[in-house]
């Protein structure tokens, strides 16, 4: 593969204004070309590109074609940058009115020096944000499709989509649908804009001699005229791909311009660079139609701030995931200390949470054509969240993990929306760890709040995903939440189920069913502040779900919190897979003493508190 680096263009506006300039700021910079002025981190412009491209494994050659009136500057750059001088390609003009225009320059290098491969083009006089960019996921990306590769971004708030191309993309192929130049605000909704760095495929850079015949001014040989054409007419494969970061060409700038960008992009790069990020996931527990969500059914849960997991990413010089000390302990006090610690908690912790994630979310990225830039991280967690009671613990790890990646790499949501983000925690959990798990956990723990959700087959076929509502929080009655100090493996919970499902049987279809119904009633009744009907509802879903599961497989430590719980008249279910229960109690005086008793039979109780996004916003606000 070729990579070819375009320095041609007359930036007679730019420099004639650094010529002008009276404040003396900027003298030194008088006769400079657009791609060595300084750029990001005090090195020029087209340093950083030669930086990026300059690697051997990559790229047979690297050509940079630029125009006679600078090529002396070129020359001298070459030879002090180990930049082979015989590489640099002279395309004769000397003005603006004389220039050849972007693709004829292209196609110059490509006829006169005989290239016959794949090429990369890369406009040299780009500002890009992103220091670390790593120009070897677009090759791999590049040539995992059939067709050419165009690299686009999404535009920041001010930039208009009027002075850029805009590319439209389908989603699933990556496929650029349409190719705007510059278009209206009403001519398209997309705001992501392409750059001047494509891959070309070496059967295709014949197109580029017959564009210019089309092409006879060199004011239309612009690429944005080139892929419209490409794209809209000849309806080549053309694909996108996505870098989170900005990027503006110097071109035809002023110095005001030029100035602003530098800022900017500096400003961003300095900003902090190894300040923690720090997100927070949160418990859940299932108030209606659990566990039909992985059975096409229909569930309401909520996310409660009693108990959370929390996980802080700094940038490092090496990737490392930091073992937590009580929950993947290396050290013992003796070698009973460990036999005892790996009797009641097992031997799985929460680095390989840690490890999926940053694993399927490169995976991720990749397959979603997003081009992840080339720094390090150190990873470390925390959690309180109870472990085998069923509180979806191990989904909020995974889910406070991806929340750092996403903001590390500036992964957006229109990047990986809610629905598609509770697809993938529930996809490191189940593909890559092989954890028993349904959507519930994983969307609720996304959207936060109180969770409407309808997994049924149609809309899962359809689409992937179901149907997911955030409820009204407002005046919620005082849920409880107990659990065992002491729980077995919550996993056995799901028993045969799935299979028996699987395999049509009536009675697990028409329960399934029946939970979807009661959790359309129980939408209706938190709606309508009916906690009394809530309450019947809650007992119902757990007999449901007792007569299909059976109280053996439920177990006995399950079966003794229902039963203390119904002493005291509280309604109570199974807010997971086992461990804990939990419960609505109307009448306070009776919570009080219920607390005593479940704390008097060794089991931990507490007033649950919801956690409302909504209200957590307003309040940093």
């Amino acid at each position: 593969m070729i990579c070819i680096l375009l320095v041609a263009g007359h930036g007679t506006v730019l420099e004639t204004q650094i010529k002008n300039d009276d404040t003396g700021l900027y003298s030194h910079l008088t006769g400079v070309p657009k791609a060595l002025l300084p750029g990001i981190g005090g090195k020029k412009i087209l340093d950083f590109w030669w930086e990026t491209v300059n690697v051997r494994q990559l790229f047979t050659a690297v050509y940079l074609v630029t125009n006679a009136d600078k090529y002396k500057h070129y020359e001298r750059w070459a030879t002090a940058n180990d930049f082979p001088v015989e590489n640099v390609v002279n395309d004769g003009s000397t003005t603006l009115k004389d220039q050849l225009g972007a693709v004829a320059d292209l196609e110059l290098v490509i006829r006169s020096r005989k290239l016959e491969d794949d090429i990369v083009v890369i406009a040299g006089d780009m500002l890009c944000a992103d220091q670390n960019f790593d120009v070897a996921q677009v090759i791999r990306f590049f040539r995992s499709k059939p067709g050419e590769l165009i690299i686009y971004y999404e535009l920041e708030e001010g930039e208009r989509i009027s002075s850029r191309g805009i590319v439209e993309v389908c989603p699933e192929t990556h496929r650029i649908t349409r190719f705007l130049e510059k278009p209206e605000d009403r001519c398209t909704a997309s705001r992501l804009a392409s750059v001047v760095f494509y891959c070309i495929r070496r059967d295709t850079l014949s197109y580029l001699s017959d564009f210019i015949h089309l092409q006879p001014q060199a004011t239309g040989r612009t690429f944005g005229v080139f892929w419209e054409w490409l794209v809209n007419k000849k309806k080549l494969d053309v694909f996108g791909m996505k870098l989170p970061t900005g990027f503006q060409l110097i071109g035809q700038v002023g110095l005001s311009d030029y100035t602003k960008w530098l800022t900017h992009y500096s400003t961003k790069k300095q900003d902090n660079p190894a300040k923690p990020i720090t997100c927070r996931s949160y418990a859940r527990v299932g108030l209606m139609g659990n566990p039909s969500d992985g059975f096409n059914g229909k569930t309401i849960a909520m996310t409660i701030s009693n108990f959370w997991a929390e996980v802080t990413l700094v940038e490092s010089q090496t990737l490392a995931l930091l073992p937590h000390p009580l929950n993947d302990p290396t050290e013992f006090g003796s070698l009973q200390d460990l036999f005892c610690i790996s009797r009641r908690e097992g031997y799985l912790g929460g680095l390989r949470l840690l490890q999926a994630t940053c694993k399927t979310f490169y995976q991720f990225c990749s397959k979603r054509g997003i081009a992840l830039t080339k720094q390090n991280f150190t990873l470390k967690y925390d959690t309180n969240i109870p472990r085998q009671v069923g509180l979806a613990g191990s989904s909020a790890i995974v889910s406070a993990t991806l929340k750092c990646l996403m903001k590390f790499y500036n992964i957006t949501d229109n990047d990986l929306p809610k629905p598609i983000r509770a697809n993938f925690i529930l996809s490191v959990e189940t593909d890559e760890l092989f954890i028993t798990a349904g959507l519930q956990d994983r969307v609720v723990q996304v959207y936060e709040g109180l969770v409407y959700m309808d997994f049924s087959k149609k809309l899962m076929d359809e689409q992937g995903y179901g149907n997911y509502v955030s409820m009204d929080m407002c005046n919620l009655p005082p849920f409880w939440l107990a659990y065992l100090s002491d729980p077995s493996d919550s996993g056995r919970i799901h028993s045969n189920i799935r299979q028996r499902w699987l395999n049509g049987e009536a009675v697990v279809v028409e329960a399934m069913r029946s939970f979807a119904e009661l959790t359309d009633q129980a939408r209706a009744a938190i709606k309508d502040g009916d906690w009394s009907r809530l309450a019947q509802l809650m007992d119902q879903n757990f007999e449901l779900r007792r007569s299909i599961y059976t109280d053996d497989c439920l177990g006995p430590g399950n079966l003794r919190m229902v039963q203390l719980a119904r002493q005291f008249g509280s309604a109570v279910k199974l807010p997971g897979s086992g461990g804990a229960v939990v419960g609505l109690c109307l009448d306070q005086a009776r919570l009080v003493e219920m607390r005593q008793a479940f704390q008097e039979a060794g089991c931990v109780f507490c007033v649950i508190a919801p956690y409302n996004p909504s209200a957590s916003s307003a309040a940093q606000a």
